[in-house]
């Protein structure tokens, strides 16, 4: 007869081999025998992806202000996204937040600290794409719809801005238009300003609806949301000079004087002023010196130019959006807010 051998013992033998290699999983791997610690995230400020935060100031569209920015982000308005690898410094801002006492508009924007006069100048850049503008607002109201993303403030006499740096979307357009405004420095009462606007890619400031929701017909050179553009604002010896590219588009540059006025006279007005402004009787003139001797600041960020406001009190800067009662977090919930990348910055 055949040896029957036992099959037990080599049950149990794998048994325990198994049981070992549970217990195996379970140890730390490390030759110490310390347990791991789970890897934390480090957080990545706007002041380390550019280095140039402790030159400005930011006011929040809160009404939060902030004059330190090195190591600073405040979620849903002043913060980092990465994008497939690239780390972008994003400002957004609802239509209706608090304010500055000379504005309607909210914005997180940073304003220069440094000041300078036109003769001596100074120079801005920026690579960004604008990710949102409002989507309600009165299309017969020049600013609907649109955030200023780079500006020239004077810091003296009437405080007027020499550039400010707009794009502007229709609601149910794939494209919308990037422009620039030259806000004439009045004499005399300042009740009579005026910007001239000089378009980029699609429209200027001047083109609107003919309804509330009646908008134009769509720009064919637009640049639409998302879309990447880049920016150079250069003053010296009184002259600015500015620059603006995309990738398929045309690269543009305009030159405009800060110190010689081209809009001394009621006869230098151009027919733009007058037919945009007729509503609301805007028909100053400006100093034959422009901003010669006063002080200018460059600013930067997502100043959103759609209000609450009533278009028929001020039929180009009264927009009539849409603010929930100011609640932000419905704003942002419905479209009722602005919001900018910059991918590259730079301030001189």
């Amino acid at each position: 007869m055949k040896k029957i051998t036992s099959a037990l013992p080599l049950f149990f033998m794998l048994l325990s081999i198994s049981f070992l290699c549970i217990n195996c999983k379970d140890k730390p791997s490390n030759a110490e025998g310390k347990e791991r610690k789970p890897i934390m995230q480090k957080t990545v400020y706007p002041s380390d992806v550019f280095p140039y935060f402790d030159k400005w100031v930011i006011k929040l569209g809160d009404g939060e202000s902030r004059k330190d920015l090195v190591n600073y982000e405040k979620k849903d308005f002043f913060y980092t996204i990465n994008e497939d690898g690239t780390n972008w410094v994003v400002y957004k801002t609802p239509n209706s937040g608090v304010t500055t006492k000379n504005s309607s508009n909210t914005r997180t924007e940073l304003g220069e600290k440094r000041r300078w006069l036109p003769k001596d100048g100074g120079r801005l850049t920026g690579t960004l794409k604008v990710q949102h503008v409002s989507t309600t607002g009165d299309a017969r109201a020049a600013a609907s719809y649109s955030v200023v993303v780079g500006q020239i403030h004077s810091d003296d006499g009437h405080k007027n801005e020499p550039l400010k740096i707009f794009y502007k979307k229709f609601p149910g357009h794939e494209k919308g238009s990037l422009y620039w405004n030259y806000e004439i420095n009045t004499e005399g009462d300042n009740g009579g300003r005026w910007d001239f606007s000089t378009a980029v890619w699609g429209y200027d400031m001047s083109v609107i609806g003919d309804a509330p929701d009646g908008y134009p017909k769509e720009p064919e050179e637009g640049i639409a949301l998302g879309e990447e553009f880049s920016y150079k604002v250069v003053v010296k010896d009184g002259i600015m000079k500015l620059n603006f590219s995309s990738p398929g588009h045309e690269t543009k540059t305009f030159t405009k004087s800060l110190i010689e006025s081209e809009y001394a006279k009621s006869s230098d007005m151009p027919q733009q002023i007058k037919t945009l402004y007729a509503s609301i009787g805007r028909d100053g003139t400006e100093k034959p010196a422009a901003y010669t001797g006063e002080a200018q600041f460059f600013k930067q960020g997502a100043y959103n130019q759609t209000n609450g406001k009533d278009p028929e009190s001020n039929m180009v800067w009264s927009t009539g959006s849409e603010i929930y009662g100011g609640d932000i977090t419905k704003q942002y919930e419905n479209g009722s807010y602005a919001e900018v990348w910059f991918k590259e910055a730079t301030v001189e």
